[in-house]
């Protein structure tokens, strides 16, 4: 693997978890712990993370969207999850879609729909959006009609956040609503690292007909800080096939109907 790869790597891992220690490193990249090292000391001078004895943790820039979205962890997965979504959703419909690669993996298939794509006087879609990625990728969709949320931008993820983005949220309705997550278990439901985007993600869904959270299955009985609304704000889950059917079971004994992507 190339030096710029294995940087690029790091920081994925570090955008995935907040945090990285050497052995992850070594073990996901099968390097020495003396490459790793190094690794980590030419990021930390380029101000990409902070060092840590044994690793590093994130730093306060805007490295990680770029890294985030090009090098996505369980990318198959996410494009499995992706079609299963994008099945959830009828041509003209009005859709909701906040930050995430997973939501970002549904934004493009999406696009790759023919019937949504097709000229026509009337938009293919609706897509309304807190994030700034999406709305430039789809900002080039003429057939799409984009709504950008607007708010103070999260300078860690390009999210639109704050009372502006409450306003808008607030006055419009959707037929369908996607969320990705960072943990999601049967008692606290969905769950965000971050409570400003959090208390985003709840508003989006409860403006939906349909509220869907969409994560891999690596994200089931895991809790991140801050909960995404109430447990039943969602009535939906779409996972990969990694989910286990115990899991699949806890699920849907508390409500979720869970869809797997194949």
């Amino acid at each position: 693997m190339a030096r710029s790869e294995r940087l690029s790597s790091i920081l994925a891992l570090v955008a995935e978890h907040g945090h990285v220690d050497v052995e992850q490193i070594v073990d996901t990249l099968a390097i020495s712990p003396a490459t790793a090292r190094r690794d980590l000391d030419a990021l930390a001078e380029q101000q990409l993370l902070a060092r840590t004895r044994g690793g590093a943790v994130a730093h306060s820039v805007a490295y990680d969207l770029p890294i985030r979205y090009k090098n996505q962890q369980n990318s198959e997965a996410k494009l499995a999850i992706a079609r299963a979504a994008s099945e959830l959703v009828p041509r003209g419909a009005v859709i909701g879609l906040c930050g995430g690669t997973t939501t970002t993996a549904v934004v493009e298939e999406l696009m790759s729909r023919s019937d949504i794509m097709m000229p026509a006087t009337d938009p293919g879609l609706t897509v309304v959006t807190n994030a700034l990625n999406m709305a430039m990728q789809l900002s080039m969709r003429p057939q799409i009609k984009t709504v950008v949320t607007g708010g103070v931008v999260h300078q860690r993820s390009y999210e639109l956040i704050g009372s502006y983005t409450e306003a808008v949220l607030g006055s419009i309705t959707l037929d369908v609503a996607f969320v990705g997550v960072n943990g999601i278990d049967t008692v606290v439901g969905p769950t965000a690292h971050d409570e400003r985007e959090a208390a985003i993600s709840a508003l989006m869904a409860s403006r939906a007909t349909r509220a869907v959270v969409v994560t891999d299955s690596s994200k089931i009985d895991k809790r991140a800080f801050a909960a995404i609304g109430a447990t039943r704000i969602f009535g939906t889950l779409i996972t990969d096939s990694g989910i286990t059917n115990e899991q699949h079971q806890r699920l849907t004994d508390a409500g979720y109907e869970v869809i797997i992507a194949s």
